[in-house]
């Protein structure tokens, strides 16, 4: 098990998404929208996103991790969660997909849960007695992509700084 996240040691980070203009600026969708922000601000070979469904990412990340010579241990996973408030993110090593089908097809894939995580709050007030599936695939509202924008703007400025 990994102590601390270290920026460094990361060689991909890789954004769960669904393709296609109908899941474009939606929340399921927060991690690849949170890669094309910071390819835009720093370009990298290894920011990448899925270009498959969400609940089929598995292979898509085997093969990206392939692709830059990366372990599951130098993997920071970055996607949509649906248990954590809008405007909170949270860095994990080796848990769980606690439902999030995106996840668990990366799990069964690689075979491993052994790679980080950034998980992106999507849910707010309103959201709060519905089940993830009623809001996940519905456009961001103007405020919440506000909100979101600022949690990226913290994530690359206080996590993916060079220790």
């Amino acid at each position: 098990m990994q102590d601390k996240f270290n920026p460094s040691a990361i060689k991909a980070i890789i954004g769960l998404g669904n393709p296609g203009t109908e899941y474009d600026n939606t929340y399921h969708n927060a991690g690849a929208i949170f890669i094309d922000i910071l390819s835009k601000i720093k370009p990298e070979k290894r920011f990448k996103k899925t270009n498959g469904f969400m609940n089929e990412s598995g292979a898509d990340v085997k093969k990206i991790l392939r692709l830059l010579g990366a372990r599951t241990q130098d993997l920071l996973l970055v996607h949509d969660d649906s248990d954590l408030e809008l405007g909170q993110y949270k860095i994990s090593y080796g848990s769980g997909s606690a439902g999030h089908n995106g996840v668990a097809s990366v799990i069964d894939v690689l075979g491993t849960k052994d790679f980080w995580r950034l998980r992106i709050g999507i849910r707010n007030d309103k959201t709060t007695r519905q089940k993830a599936g009623g809001f996940v695939l519905k456009k961001i509202q103007l405020l919440d992509k506000k909100i979101l924008l600022s949690v990226f703007s913290e994530i690359i400025q206080n996590e993916l700084r060079p220790t």
